[in-house]
């Protein structure tokens, strides 16, 4: 049985295999202009913004930490800046905002959600409720004298 084609990640001269949680080409040109590009001044980028974006989805979809990010992604570091950054910002939930919206229309539905589904099922406390509703702490056998 012959093993599918792996597909190969061009990065200007460098290539690497791609990984599963790599965005496709038609991903990457939906979600590039939401990605803020390198603020003006200081030194010239030198990691692509999709790389970026690539290792941040490696590391949520594996769970790995930072530290753990294979050697082909750009340095953890700079993809823990970015993600931190991009989170204090707002730039993940404009992302995730504009995309919804996207998805919701190419589906033919309306761009927002016209009804909401709340669960009513919470966990049941006693009347009392609050610290009278919990079992007071024991007392150590020092406290008791003995």
């Amino acid at each position: 049985m012959r093993k599918p084609p792996q597909r190969v990640v061009v990065l200007g001269p460098h290539t690497r295999a791609a990984y599963s949680t790599d965005l496709t080409d038609a991903e990457w040109r939906r979600m590039e202009p939401l990605v803020p590009a390198a603020k003006p001044g200081g030194r010239p980028q030198s990691v692509s913004r999709r790389e970026i974006v690539n290792a941040i989805f490696y590391v949520v979809r594996s769970g790995c930490t930072w530290r753990m990010l294979p050697h082909d992604f750009p340095p953890w570091g700079t993809v823990y800046y970015y993600f931190r950054v991009w989170r204090r910002d707002g730039t993940w939930e404009r992302l995730q905002d504009v995309l919804r919206v996207q998805v919701r229309l190419q589906a033919g539905r309306e761009a927002t959600p016209s009804a909401a589904i709340i669960d009513s099922q919470s966990v049941k406390t006693t009347e009392k409720g609050g610290r009278a509703g919990t079992t007071p702490a024991r007392r150590s056998p020092a406290a008791n004298g003995m």
